[in-house]
Order: structure tokens, then sequence, then C-alpha cells
């Protein structure tokens, strides 16, 4: 039976958006599979990992073709399809539990499993907030934050980004239990008070997918999954359960050690202070004077790095340490001119933020050198 002609890009495009989330090895095999299905003339892809689901289409212009529901390893046929040559005319055709996979003079044949082992979502239709936004806004401000989520911490809540809409702002936050990252960014209309927490992957996921482009993402939050819809891309996913941190009690404020510096400048200092950093620690001393702020890293081969930048700062003297990577993160995925830092005393978290703007802070705890 023949299911699609059609050129290899119609269906390595939608391949592609949905294997991001496949694992290639699983305890379940079905879950290595993409579910292919057409109904009502549109072919849907399908992939989910039973935490997430994402959903997309493709055209097909066979008119009048029959209904049908495939599935197949889904990093397998996208490899395949990468393969063939640019502007190849691919046919998939079903025949004794197999996909014949056609392109010249190319045969491939891909071993299915039963379309009722797929495990789809349930519908969810008990919405309990929705917002839509333009997608570069929802990429950038993911961006501001999403480094600083944690990576397999046993406190998994903090695996993930709570996503918190209320009244006229989205807030983002994300936190490792070393540094806490916090944006926000203004609604059109007022909302009623909402909070998720989206796991690790998904944000990922939505960094990969989201476009640089004014074109809207619904972000619909439902009895415990968050649904994204954009361009041809439906993703659905598990909330986190738990409690997140009390983000509004780790912000310090007040602060009165502080200057202004050209965040690239200081970027590149680092890096190149970071090349002779210890290893395992990652420790940087930031020594603030008078005009001036020293930064020193050494290692355990008794190596140090030096650098000397000149700044506007009159306060007290500081001797402070970091994990230099935490310093590094956050400069390189702002765009912005410049930062201020400001800082409390020696075993103070410190507060980078940007100059005259409250939209983001994070917040770096001191580490003893």
């Amino acid at each position: 039976m023949k299911l699609i002609e059609t050129d290899k890009d119609t269906l390595l495009k939608p391949l592609q958006t949905v294997t991001g989330i496949v694992e290639r090895r699983h305890t379940l095999p079905i879950l290595s599979n993409v579910l292919i299905e057409r109904k009502q003339e549109k072919i849907s892809f399908i992939a989910t990992d039973l935490e997430i689901q994402i959903t997309t289409s493709a055209e097909d212009n066979h008119a009048g073709g029959e209904e049908y529901a495939v599935t197949v390893a889904a990093k397998k046929l996208q490899d395949i399809l990468r393969a063939l040559p640019d502007k190849a005319r691919v046919v998939l055709e079903m025949g004794e539990n197999r996909l014949h996979a056609k392109a010249g003079k190319s045969r491939f044949n891909l071993q299915t499993l039963p379309v009722e082992d797929f495990p789809k979502f349930p519908e969810s239709t008990e919405s309990q907030g929705k917002i839509t936004v333009q997608q570069k806004e929802l990429k950038h401000i993911l961006s501001m934050v999403q480094y600083a989520m944690a990576q397999q911490d046993i406190r998994y809540y903090l695996n993930g980004l709570l996503l918190l809409v209320e009244e006229d702002y989205l807030r983002v936050v994300a936190t490792d239990g070393h540094r806490l990252a916090f944006a926000l960014m203004k609604l059109q209309a007022p909302q009623t008070k909402t909070e998720v927490i989206l796991p690790r992957k998904v944000v990922l996921e939505l960094a990969r997918l989201l476009n640089d482009s004014d074109e809207p993402v619904t972000v619909e939050i439902l009895q415990n999954q968050v649904r994204f819809s954009f361009s041809d891309v439906i993703l659905v996913s598990k909330v986190v359960d738990g409690k997140f941190p009390d983000y509004n009690r780790v912000i310090p404020t007040g602060y009165e050690k502080q200057f202004v510096i050209n965040r690239v400048l200081l970027l590149q200092t680092l890096q190149r202070a970071a090349i002779l950093s210890n290893e395992k620690f990652r420790g940087v001393r930031l020594i603030l004077t008078t005009g001036n702020l020293r930064i020193v890293c050494n290692n355990s081969e008794q190596e140090e790095a030096q650098e000397e930048l000149e700044l506007q700062y009159d306060g007290e003297a500081l001797d402070i340490g970091f994990n230099i990577t935490y310093l590094l993160d956050v400069l390189n995925n702002l765009n912005n001119e410049t930062v201020q830092c400001s800082f409390g005393d020696a075993n103070s978290s410190a507060l980078i933020s940007i100059p005259g703007n409250d939209d983001f802070k994070y917040v770096v705890m001191p580490m003893r050198i």
C-alpha cells in the first residue's frame, strides 16, 4: 500500500522537529518510533518519551488518499532521508509489517511496531491559563535563564524552570542551588495567576524549535500539563510536581558596592583567566578596590592568571571568590552592552543585573578560595 510520494525535505523537516526527544535505545522499543498518521488530507508526525509529546504535520497533496497510521524507528528514517541526494523523490509504502522507503535506485525496508502500542498523551481540556506571545520573545526570555537549571539534582524540582503568569507579567526562574536567574516580560492583558515547573528537556526543546520571529506561540497551562502551539508544532509536556524555591527571598536588595562594566570586556577577561583556573573547582577571585578590578585564577600546578580592569568604583574594598563558570554563563547569555555587578560582603551572594532595567536578575553564591 502506497502511503506517500513526495520530495525528501517534505518528510525530513517534520521528522527533525519531533525526533529531538526520541532516545535511540529505550526500555520501551515503541518510544524509539515516530507515529506517522494521515487524517483529513494531513499527515501528522508524533514522537513522545512519556514526559513530552511533539506533534507536527506535513502537506499531503495526494487528494482522496486513504487514512493510515504507522510507527517506525524515528532516527533511522531521519538518517535515511538525510543521506539521500537533495530534492530526491521519496515513496513510502506499507507491506507485511514493514515500511518500504524508495528513492531512485535506493530501497530500505524498516521494521514497524503496532500503532495501538504507541502511548499518545490523553487530550487534556481543562485550561487553567492561556497566553500568546511572539516566538522570539519567549525564546529570548528562556535563553536568559535556562543555563541556571540544575542537571540531575535529587531535588527534582530544580531540574527545570518555573513559569509564572501573574497579572500582566510572565516570569521565568531557574536555579541549581548555587545560582539563580530571573527574567520577566510584560503581557498584553492581565491574567489569573498560574505557575508550573517545566522539565529541563522541554525548555531545551523549546530553545531548539522556537523561531526568532514575530509569529505567535500560545502557552496553555492544563491539568498537570502545559501545551505550546506554534508554527506547525504542538508540544505537550507533563509538568514537574514540586514546590519551587521562593526566588524573592534569594534576590538581594540594597547592595551598595556596585559598578557598571562593558559585558563583552568582562566576558573576554574572565575567559582568559579561566584558562588557568582549577579544572575541578573552577574558582576565580575578584579583588575590588577604588577604580580597579583585579581578577585572579590559580590551579593545582601553581599556575596563575591575573587580569586588571579599570572601572568607576569608589566603595569599600572587597575580595570575593566565585565559580568562574557561573559568571561566564550569565555573560554569554545576555546580549546587552553593559552589566551591573552588586555585592554585599565576601560571604554574600552577588547580584548581576542590567543597568536601569528590573526585567533580569542573576544571583550567584560566593565560593571560598
